[in-house]
Parts: structure tokens; sequence; C-alpha cells
């Protein structure tokens, strides 16, 4: 793909800790042609509108569940990031049908827009919970993923390039741990967990949004980009936050207790990037992993070859049980220098406005 800052670009989502990052980004640092903004939270558009005066960027209500309003807003652009999506575990657990219309169905309506309007590059972010799913929505992130490699495969030469990030949980994100976490403890706890043996991958949200850039840069349609992330113990991410909040709020780490209340439904007691059978199918750069689709492009003979490929990917399944934890020294840095041990630290949803 050519400098991004010849592209209309759309963003789908864009009220999500994601997709609001990306605008930033985008915004702020690339400077593309136009970035539309596309979110059926009408609350935070109006919010996320006066964020950019006298910028390429607009916004506009609609809802991926709608092929119709898809196809209208695609009609100009160049490439498209999917970022909307329902994420939390146990809502989806709860509204299987809500999760399968905005998750699958929301993917195909992309998907069919993207063709129709002949879209260069489209990127679909997914989940570590694809990955051998025990959820609902773990399984409408894998059946979103898998949308992706068959529309690839079924595209013809000049049609559009699908592919996929993959990645795991980003810090601060709405509705993540950290914010669960900081509000028990400026309440004095106790601070709940589910598993003390729980591990997860964690990465910043500049650190995800740069992947998913990265994405539309190196696709050659079909693939999926996994990160290479660092993992922590979700116990040590505890005591280091209260260990380094409490002081903030004036109490004492010691009279705030930590407390495990077991795993919810689907939930799992470490985070998968990538499976045995997508091992053998695998490619490892500096960066990120990749996987090459399992079904070969019918249309468009694709040749999987990347600057700077270290070869053959990982031996092991890649997940956060096979890799070595942080330190709680390590992770406490990692933190800090996030913003997110800052008495008055905010949600990696709420981006400071750039100067245009």
């Amino acid at each position: 793909m050519n400098d991004i800052s010849s592209k209309r670009i759309l963003v789908t989502g864009c009220c999500g800790t994601i997709g609001r990052a990306l605008v930033r980004q985008l915004v702020c640092d690339l400077s593309p042609q136009a970035v539309i903004g596309l979110d059926n939270n009408e609350s935070e558009l109006f919010f996320l509108e006066r964020q950019y005066p006298d910028s390429p960027a607009s916004f506009y209500l609609g809802d991926v569940r709608d092929v119709e309003r898809l196809t209208s807003l695609m009609r100009q652009v160049d490439v498209v990031f999917h970022t909307a999506a329902f994420k939390h575990v146990f809502l989806c657990e709860r509204s299987p049908e809500g999760a399968i219309h905005n998750n699958v169905l929301g993917v195909e309506n992309v998907i069919t827009a993207a063709t129709r309007a002949g879209i260069e590059t489209v990127i679909f972010t997914s989940s570590d919970k694809a990955v051998n799913p025990t959820s609902v929505m773990g399984a409408s992130k894998l059946l979103g993923e898998k949308l992706f490699s068959a529309a690839n495969m079924l595209s013809s030469g000049d049609g559009p390039k699908f592919s996929t990030t993959r990645f795991g949980n980003v810090l601060g994100s709405r509705g993540s741990v950290i914010p669960v976490f900081r509000k028990q403890i400026a309440a004095g706890g106790p601070v709940t967990l589910t598993h003390p043996d729980m591990t997860r991958f964690i990465m910043s949200v500049d650190q995800a949004v740069r992947l998913v850039i990265d994405t539309a840069s190196l696709a050659k349609g079909g693939e999926v980009f996994i990160t290479k992330m660092p993992v922590i113990r979700i116990p040590d991410l505890a005591e280091v936050m209260r260990d380094s909040l409490a002081p903030l709020y004036g109490l004492d780490p010691r009279d705030i207790p930590i407390e495990v209340v077991g795993p919810r439904p689907g939930e799992k007691l470490y985070e998968e990037l990538m499976n045995t059978e997508e091992v053998r199918r695998s490619i490892e750069l500096e960066k990120y992993f990749l996987l090459v689709p399992a079904l070969d492009n019918r249309a468009n003979d694709v040749i999987y070859d990347y600057p700077g490929s270290l070869g053959k990917g990982v031996e092991l399944p890649y997940n956060s049980a096979n890799v070595p934890v942080m330190s709680k020294e390590e992770l406490r840095k990692m933190l800090a220098e996030s913003g997110l041990l800052d008495r008055a630290a905010t949600s990696a949803t709420e981006c400071e406005q750039c100067e245009s």
C-alpha cells in the first residue's frame, strides 16, 4: 500500500478503545487525505467530533449491522479498519444472538460493502479469544477471521485485500481489569481476582494501533498478524497497582485485601494467540508473527514474503502459559510509562485532542 497520507480511511467503531486511538494516530501523526469514523454511540460521536475541528476527520452515526449504510460510506474510501465489535465475554455469553448479529453478520456486511465499493485494503481487528474459543465472544471473533480469510480467497486480483490483526489485552482500555482494579483500590478494596493462576498478554494502546496500521502496509491478503507481547500474572498486576496507587488515595496498601472470587463464564486461565494447527503455517517477523491462510487464493496467487522475515514461526503454541512472565518491577515500570499509576490517570479511550 502507498503512503497512507494519500488515502481516505474509514474506521468502524471509532468510539471504542482501539477505534478512538486509531483515529487520533491517523489524524495527528499520519495526516491521511480523509478519516471517516462510524459508530452507533451518538453521545460519544458528538464529543469525538469536537476533538477534531478543522481536520480531515468526520464522524457519522451508523451501525455495522446496516450493510447499505456501510456501502454508502465506503464509496470513496481506500482503506477500512474494522474495529467495531461487542467485546465483553460475560455480556456476549448472556446475549449470544447480539454477539452474532454484531460480530459475525457485521463482519459479513463490511466484506460485502467493501467488495461493492472496490476498497483497496480491509483490516479486521480480532482477539486472542478467537484461538480455541471457550466463549461466545471468542467464537464470534473466530468466525469473523474465517469470513475475512474466505473473502480474500475468493477476491479477484483487483478486489480488496482482507487481512486480520489479533492481539491481547490493551492496557487501561474501557472495561478492562485496570480501571476496575483502580476503582476498587480507591474505594479501599477488596481487589477481586477470578483465579490466582491467571496470566494474560498485555500491550499498550499505541502498540495495538501501530499493529493495525502496520498491517495495512504489510498485508498481502488473507493473513492473520499477531504482535509479540509480554505476559503478566493477574495477581501481580493487582499487587503492583494496590501498592502503587493506595498511598495516592491516602490509604495503606496493607489495609486493602485481595480476594479470589472465581472465574466468570467463558473465561480462560491463560490466553492463546496461536494454536497448534496455526504453528505449522506461521512466519516470524521482528515484531510480529503472522499466519498464512489455510486455503489458497483461487483467484489470485499470493506470495507471502515480507521485509525482515526471520523465517518459520514458533515451535510451540503461542500462549501466555508458554511465555515467561514479567517481573513485578518490569510490570510496574510498564504501567508507569503508560501513565496508569497516576492518581488522575484516565481510560485509554479518553484521548487528548491533537493540533490539526
